[in-house]
């Protein structure tokens, strides 16, 4: 099983579209008008990942109002179990979603439900045969929730797990923004996987190069791939062995960007996981061809994800539609 942990949300959206295509933001009482969609980049990539057909679970607590309701409509759609079935009182947590220039999200966060994680419940429920886990992004983000989170992480490295993380670093939700990228440093040293955007790399450190970043990253104790992502630029990917870059996959028709990085690391995941190279000592030997062809899937996973509004990920049969045609 695959196993994705940390934060569930829902994503606040200022804007409604009509079926005219004009865009509204107030309604006739000056109010602003917002839509909700279900998100969180861990709760995106756990349905992406079961949308491609993986056994996925999902570790993140849900709360027992009317959004905690919806957020587990998704999972159960897509077949993702969800690990944690005890609802907690704690109301869910809220994104605030708004688009710059390039239609690229940006959020502004509400935190209450998905950081009363747990340590010894999520312990007890990982399962016994675990292939994968990943760390969620806001898992370093308070020093208190990133001691618990190390415990899982560490409790899912002694079941034979491989590591996976993809921070989604925003300084805007921490107020010690040092202390926060300690914190994340003690999580990176434990990845197998990283998967980062340029904007994560520009945050923590502008003056590095996107090959210094991913060479810094290869010398960690653990990490044996670097997967970046590079908004309508594409992606990159670097092991000791190789490196490659591809293009994004532009779908018939644009809905937005939100959930593409999440869909993407599925894609990959999938991709490794199907060759049976996920694992520790064969992430390392990858080159140039394989994680081209590893990129130019998971630039498909996320490209037909941004064919709609939303985090949608596309099923394994549409992705496979587009890469045989």
């Amino acid at each position: 099983m695959f196993v994705v942990g940390g934060e569930s949300l829902i994503d606040l959206k200022a804007e409604v579209e009509l079926a005219d295509g004009a865009l509204i933001n107030r309604d006739g009482a000056g109010q602003i008008v917002m839509t909700a969609h279900p998100g969180g980049s861990p709760y995106n990539c756990a349905i992406a990942l079961a949308k491609l057909g993986n056994d996925t679970g999902f570790l993140c607590p849900i709360s027992a109002d009317a959004f905690g309701d919806y957020l587990l409509g998704p999972l159960d759609a897509a077949g993702v179990t969800t690990l944690l079935p005890e609802r907690v009182r704690e109301y869910t947590t809220l994104a605030v979603v708004n688009f710059d220039d390039n239609h690229n999200a940006r959020y502004g966060f509400y935190r209450q439900a998905d950081g009363v994680i747990d340590a010894a419940k999520a312990i007890a429920a990982l399962p016994v045969d675990l292939n994968l886990y990943q760390i969620g992004g806001f898992c370093p983000m308070k020093a208190d929730e990133a001691a618990v989170w190390l415990q899982i992480v560490q409790a899912a490295i002694a079941k034979g797990a491989t590591i996976s993380i993809d921070p989604n670093v925003r300084p805007s939700l921490v107020d010690d923004f040092e202390g926060y990228k300690q914190r994340l440093s003690v999580f990176l040293d434990l990845a197998h996987v990283v998967k980062v955007s340029v904007e994560d790399l520009a945050e923590l450190d502008a003056g590095k190069s996107i090959e210094q970043h991913a060479s810094d990253l290869l010398a960690r104790p653990n990490c044996q791939l670097v997967v970046v992502t590079l908004g309508e630029k594409g992606s990159r990917a670097f092991t000791a062995a190789g490196k490659a870059q591809a293009d994004i996959y532009a779908p018939p028709v644009f809905g937005d960007t939100v959930g593409a990085g999440d869909s993407l690391m599925a894609g990959v995941l999938s991709w490794l996981h199907e060759r049976h190279l996920l694992k520790p000592g064969k992430l390392d030997g990858l080159g140039h061809g394989a994680l081209a062809d590893m990129l130019r899937f998971g630039a498909v996973v996320a490209g037909l994800n941004c064919g709609e509004k939303g985090c949608k990920p596309p099923t394994r049969a549409q992705v496979d539609a587009v890469l045989n045609a």
